[in-house]
């Protein structure tokens, strides 16, 4: 535990020193669980987002895209069930005054117990080789056998704790369980509670006169209000998407693990409407589909695992997170959810406005299911960010820190580096620059020594070095160096364009998926 907080604490400190993740206010000592992405944070982000966004609805016909205001008619969260049922089971340790999720400790837990089974499952694949059935020996080997019964008879008693409401099973569990404060060893607790996690806002010009309203806690609820005004309008033929982007708020009362869990954070969501009793071939399908849109961008796929959900909500008939090794372990990245027609259902009721589709074949209108995918574009940046920093030791014996961010979604692409401030390079390198740019984000750097240069490119993340030198007013090449394998290769400046394209087009990337 003690290695895994030092490389977080590694992960934030780079964020900072490299220019992509600030604390908000900070120079009023900063706001809980609030940052602000800084001048390279916003260009990671941005790519991301498109890379989604073009994997998502460009490349799917039948997939459209809105943008939602984050205010709503409060009955909108009425209908959802967030103003009844939005909220985390919390508990208080008495000795530490630390308040935590009460379901996360269990899944910590769980967790645990979970590891010590992959340990017996990595012992005996390097005990039996090839020969290894990883299959029949989770199901045969008494320690993983028992390991894992453990985990999962604890979460459907947590599961069914927190379904009925009984509040006082979760910490009897937690109690049984021996579950300790993670910072103080304590395991003094109070009662389990249940808090709401909306922020309350008002709109209007007096306080007389104002509506109640709250900033929104997801993005999928401007989707499912919208979903007639898109069909009409858009002539969609079920199954069809809409997919959003855009900020949620949360009062999360446990609020930590840096830009994992946030009070203000972003969503990237798609909402597919399917006919009735196709929802798990659909579900089965974006399951799938998403998985290897993680994969195409090359973080390994060890650090990918489905869960699936032990305790559903409300809305659910089926729930599985794309979880990801984060330097904390395994935790959610994306939730795929059969939402059945509860949305659409609920909206219909509270509105009193019809939300069906009409289907021309059988002419009969019926509420579509929902199969969702979400995506926190936070948690997705720290995800690729964090596996991305490295340290490494070099061939003679120095280290150097690289952020091998996949190239398709590094801010800068390439830097232009003059060797000298004299004889003409710095004008060439310029020039290289204004021809460049009009494709790609591309840094000039020419302050300190070429090899120091090198170095914070590294650190940048930036995949590509492009070195301006005085072979280059002879012939026009340039010397050009791959981020991570050092290797140098002397190009014409005229192929630089291609040779930048091929390597991070997000149409190459996303050919991956294929």
């Amino acid at each position: 535990m003690a290695k895994q907080d030092d490389i977080f604490k590694t992960v934030i400190s780079h964020a900072k020193e490299y220019g992509y993740i600030f604390p908000s206010s900070d120079i009023y000592d900063g706001l809980s669980a609030v940052y602000d992405y800084a001048q390279n944070g916003v260009e990671l982000k941005r790519n991301i987002r498109e890379y989604w966004w073009k994997s998502m609805v460009q490349m799917h016909e039948n997939i459209v895209g809105i943008d939602a205001s984050i205010f709503m008619h409060p009955t909108t969260w009425k209908a959802s069930g967030h103003v009844d049922a939005f909220n985390d089971p919390l508990i208080d340790n008495k000795d530490s005054k630390r308040r935590y999720r009460a379901d996360v400790l269990i899944e910590d837990y769980c967790e645990k117990i979970n590891q010590k089974a992959q340990k017996e499952i990595e012992k005996a694949k390097k005990r039996f080789g090839e020969s290894f059935d990883q299959e029949q020996f989770i199901q045969t080997n008494p320690r993983v056998v028992e390991y894992l019964a453990k985990k999962k008879q604890i979460l459907a008693r947590m599961a069914h704790g927190l379904e009925t409401g009984d509040l006082a099973d979760v910490k009897a569990l937690i109690e049984e369980l021996e579950i300790a404060d993670p910072d103080t060893g304590s395991k003094n607790w109070t009662e389990v509670r249940q808090f709401n996690l909306m922020f309350g806002t008002k709109l209007g010009a007096s306080a007389d006169t104002a509506m109640d309203l709250y900033l929104r806690p997801e993005t999928a609820q401007g989707i499912f209000v919208n979903f007639l005004n898109v069909q009409k309008t858009g002539r969609m033929k079920i199954p069809f998407g809409i997919a959003q982007t855009g900020k949620a708020f949360r009062n999360e009362i446990v609020a930590r693990q840096f830009i994992f869990r946030m009070r203000e954070f972003e969503q990237m969501e798609m909402q597919y409407f399917v006919k009735p009793g196709s929802e798990m071939q659909y579900y089965e399908y974006w399951k799938e589909s998403r998985y290897k849109w993680h994969l195409s961008l090359g973080m390994g796929e060890e650090n990918y695992r489905f869960h699936d959900h032990e305790k559903l909500a409300h809305y659910a008939n089926a729930a599985t997170d794309i979880e990801f090794n984060f330097p904390f372990g395994f935790k959610e990245l994306e939730g795929i959810h059969s939402r059945t027609d509860f949305d659409l259902k609920a909206h219909e009721e509270f509105s009193g406005k019809k939300l069906q589709f009409f289907d021309n074949e059988t002419n009969s209108s019926y509420v579509p299911y929902v199969v969702e995918t979400s995506v926190g574009l936070d948690r997705m940046f720290l995800s690729v960010f964090s596996k991305s920093l490295i340290e490494e030791t070099l061939e003679d014996g120095t280290t150097r820190t690289v952020l091998r961010l996949p190239s398709v979604l590094a801010p800068t692409k390439a830097a232009v580096l003059p060797l000298v401030r004299k004889d003409g390079l710095p004008e060439i390198a310029r020039n290289i620059v204004e021809e460049l740019k009009w494709d790609f984000n591309i840094a000039y750097d020419d302050k300190d020594a070429v090899g120091r240069r090198y170095r914070r490119q590294d650190a940048l993340g930036t995949p590509f070095c492009i070195t301006v030198d005085h072979q280059t007013i002879e012939d026009n090449t340039v010397t050009i160096r791959h981020r991570d394998t050092m290797v140098q290769d002397r190009v014409a400046i005229q192929d630089l364009k291609n040779i930048i394209e091929n390597e991070v087009s997000m149409k190459n990337w996303l050919k991956k998926m294929q």
